[in-house]
């Protein structure tokens, strides 16, 4: 049966996606739900739980004003938390339910910022997406709503775009992408190890790297608004030379690049997951590779003969010939063939937390050769 998951786990929700993407930066995220839905983002999709002070909620709608509606306890409750805690802005997410009985956020999002005179937004989520688009959504609603700052950079500058515990788990990610790209300022790093008002700078960089295909609409919101051209990859291996030409050419041109898609397509090696990441990683291994991606966002950063798919019978017929595969281990149920191990917080959870390596560490690649 097609699109029927019975030996893998599904990828994480659009919703666990928001709260993700917005946890740092200082604001009141609320999810219109029964219950459940910020447990399992808690439990499972988010490291930073216990670690750094979290303003994410669940509205605990209940069956009756699901259907009766009782739009105005929704509302008051959300101004009493802003009113004690003042939080930069209110982010409104939601389950299915509120999806299916058309409850109407943009008029809710109204009334609040009339009430509080808080910048609030709906991102329109429906546990129906995976984690990638439920980031895409929050970072270009919160981009959408930013007063950004005219800020002067004393050399030239980025933006890193698409950086999360779901995709970029270990801590010192943020701490290695600095160092990695030491050439250039980096005005902000959306959105992890950050600040609201780093990303109050971001109008002002000369390009966008996008690290993840998480951050591409948001690259593509900065190129057609501020006119910031972006280019696609993360510093991988010997590929971050790469990406380092990319961006020169597109401060030079202003232009946007995309460096990833340029190597054959071959059977031989499989990469699984994220397709900027994948492709990045691709590309600093070997001659010629195959990506495959079950995640929104990626499809469109694939070449023709890369598979797009959430279907787990057409994943396994593709691994069938591969002589090397690199995914998360979940992945060795479809197949033979040993599974070279990079787990994946937004697939695995923390099944393989204490193991995951750090890609963007100089050396790690050896164990993927």
């Amino acid at each position: 049966m097609r699109c029927v998951y019975n030996r893998l786990p599904v990828y994480t929700g659009d919703i666990s996606g928001v709260a993700s993407a917005l946890y740092e930066l200082g604001g009141l995220i609320v999810i219109h739900d029964p219950s459940g839905c910020n447990s399992t983002y808690n439990t499972h999709d988010e490291v930073r739980w216990y670690q750094n002070a979290s303003r994410i909620y669940i509205s605990g709608l209940k069956e009756s004003d699901a259907i009766m509606g009782n739009d105005a306890k929704f509302i008051d409750d959300i101004v009493q938390v802003a009113l004690d805690q003042h939080p930069n802005f209110i982010a409104l997410a939601n389950s299915p339910i509120p999806y299916l009985n058309a409850t109407d956020f943009s008029a809710i999002c109204k009334k609040l910022e009339e009430i509080l005179d808080i910048p609030a937004f709906y991102i329109p989520t429906n546990a129906m997406h995976d984690y990638t688009h439920g980031i895409a959504l929050a970072f270009k609603a919160l981009a959408s709503r930013l007063p950004f700052e005219n800020y002067a950079p004393t050399k030239k500058a980025i933006n890193i775009l698409g950086v999360t515990p779901l995709d970029y788990t270990p801590r010192e990610t943020t701490t290695l992408l600095k160092d990695i790209f030491h050439d250039y300022e980096v005005l902000s790093i959306w959105a992890r190890d950050t600040s609201l008002k780093e990303l109050q700078r971001a109008a002002s960089a000369h390009v966008n790297v996008v690290v993840s295909s998480s951050g591409l609409r948001l690259a593509q919101y900065f190129e057609r608004t501020y006119h910031i051209p972006y280019v696609l990859g993360s510093p991988i291996g010997d590929f971050k030379n790469v990406l380092f030409k990319a961006i020169e050419e597109a401060m030079t041109t202003g232009k946007s690049q995309n460096p990833l898609l340029n190597k054959e397509v071959s059977d031989e090696h499989i990469i699984i997951g994220d397709a900027i990441i994948g492709h990045s990683l691709g590309n600093a291994l070997y001659t010629s590779y195959k990506m495959i991606t079950p995640l929104e966002e990626s499809k469109r950063i694939i070449r023709t003969r890369d598979l797009a798919s959430k279907d787990e019978e057409e994943i396994e017929q593709a691994l069938r010939k591969a002589q090397t595969i690199i995914g998360d281990p979940m992945y060795q149920a479809l197949t033979s063939t040993p599974v070279r191990a990079l787990p994946h917080l937004a697939f695995s959870g923390r099944l393989y937390l204490k193991n995951m390596p750090n890609i963007l560490k100089g050396g790690i690649l050896d164990e993927f050769k």
